[in-house]
This record gives C-alpha cells, structure tokens and sequence, in this order.
C-alpha cells in the first residue's frame, strides 16, 4: 500500500493543555495535561521525519537542537531542524527565535544560569497561518497559548538551556556548545511550482509542501517516504479517506486528492522536490 494511516501517540508534558483541538480527544481533567501528539511511522517505513501537534498554556524551554553532525558525535541518528505551521494562537502569543544580539559561549551560559537569557530572545508576535523554519542551532522557546503543527528531523533531542524555574535537567555544556546564538534569519521561501502547490521550504534537511484542492500524482523513490498531514479540509491517498488532525505516510506511488477547501502539508527528507504532478 503506498498511503498508510499513522498511529498517535499522545505524550504530558507541564506545559501542556486539558483543552487540545478539533480532532483530539481533551485528557481528563485528573490526568496530566497533553502537550504533544506524534504520528508514529510503522516499523519498515522511513523515520527520517516526525509529525507533531504542540498545544502549549505555558512557555516552553529555551533550548536548542544540534545538528547532524553533533548529533552523530553524541551517539545520535542524526540532528534536529524543525519547522511550525502555526494553528491557533491567543493575541499575546509569542515565539522567540535567535537572540537580539549576537552571544559569545561564555555569555549565553551566563545568561541562562541567572534566567536573563530569556530578555535576550527575539520574541515574535504569532497568529493562526504563520510559519517559521528553525535550523539546528537555532536558540528558541515556543510561547503560552498557541496550537501548532510541527514538522522536524526524526530524533528526540533537545537541550534546555532554561526553564523558568521548572525542576527539569538543563544541559548547558551541550546547548552552549552547539549554539548559534545570533539574530535569526528566515530560509527564503520558494517558487510555488505549481497554482495548487505551494512550497514553504526547500531543504536544507527537508521539503514542505503546501497543497489546496485537487488531484495529486506523486511518484517517489524506492526508498523515500512522504507525509502528509491535513490542516483543514477532506481527502484520499488512493483507497485511504483522510480528515485534519489526521497524518499519512505516502510511499512509492500514490495518487492523492484533496477536496474543496482542504488544506494539507506534504513533507519529505532532503532539498530536491518530490517527482508530482
């Protein structure tokens, strides 16, 4: 089967929120708040990336992610870029991307041992529609009050270089030592190859895809898997009926169609785009 419906694992963190999104299930309000959803790819498909649903009543962590490189040296698969569709978002929402100036090691350490690191931050007003692409290496905290889509490079790695008083294990020896902490620079977004088919990224770890309504032929490789993830709206992956809230792996040859009004992401690993028409 080319199109295979992703499980989800539901994961608490502090953060986290009772109230989630249409589509999921709200915990109880005895259990633990839910701060994350990931779509889980099954054993023998590509894990090159992972999908997530953030809901967060609480400012994360400032923290950071290595990249490939670091990551490998650390005993890891492989780094961490990450992008955020941004779905809803309360009107003080923020996220902090780069610092508003650049930081020596010696002075990012300070920083984040006294707590001043988190009025170093760039934090940017967000709304529902916004997107931001963070590179490994990348200092950056996501705010209180915002429900996003995340799509990242499949490893569960981050170190905290902050968090707000929280009793959780920070790593500044290795957040410090990967590090880029400098003022952001968004990747350039570009070409939309297509009037239905819009790109938010190219590379350099993966492309996003935007879709609208229609009909979508992808031909991948042999061994390269896409996902796709429906924002709003209906569809199919040949036999597979898919709705928002919902994720898929798209493998070989699919032939994909979105219905009127739907809206969803199509990722995969690397910098050249997919083979679709």
């Amino acid at each position: 089967m080319a199109a295979i419906m992703l499980d989800t694992h539901r994961v608490a963190k502090p953060w986290g929120r009772h109230r989630l999104w249409p589509g999921f299930e709200n915990p109880a309000e005895k259990d633990d708040p839910i701060g994350e959803v990931w779509f889980q790819t099954p054993q023998g498909v590509s894990d090159e990336l992972l999908i997530k649903y953030l809901f967060t009543s609480e400012k994360l962590s400032v923290q950071v992610h290595p990249n490939d490189a670091d990551a490998q040296q650390a005993g890891y698969k492989r780094g961490k870029d990450e992008a955020w569709l941004i779905l809803d978002a309360e009107p003080d929402s923020t996220i902090a991307l780069g610092t508003l100036e650049p930081l020596s090691a010696e002075q990012l350490r300070a920083a984040s041992l006294d707590g001043s690191i988190e009025h170093m931050l760039d934090w940017k007003p967000v709304k529902a529609g916004d997107y931001f692409y963070s590179q490994a290496g990348t200092v950056h905290a996501i705010g209180a009050g915002i429900t996003l889509i995340e799509v990242q490079q499949n490893v569960d790695l981050t170190y905290r270089l902050y968090d707000y008083g929280r009793p959780r294990e920070l790593h500044l020896d290795e957040g410090v030592a990967v590090s880029a902490a400098a003022p952001f620079e968004p990747l350039p977004v570009p070409p939309s190859p297509a009037p239905n088919r819009g790109l938010l990224a190219q590379g350099p770890k993966f492309v996003l895809e935007r879709w609208s309504a229609g009909d979508f032929h992808a031909r991948l490789g042999a061994d390269q898997t896409a996902w796709l993830v429906p924002v709003t709206g209906s569809g199919s992956a040949d036999d597979v009926a898919f709705a928002a809230g919902q994720c898929l792996a798209i493998t070989g040859e699919s032939r994909i169609t979105v219905a009127d009004g739907g809206d969803v992401l199509f990722a995969y690993p690397g910098d050249r785009l997919a083979a679709i028409d």
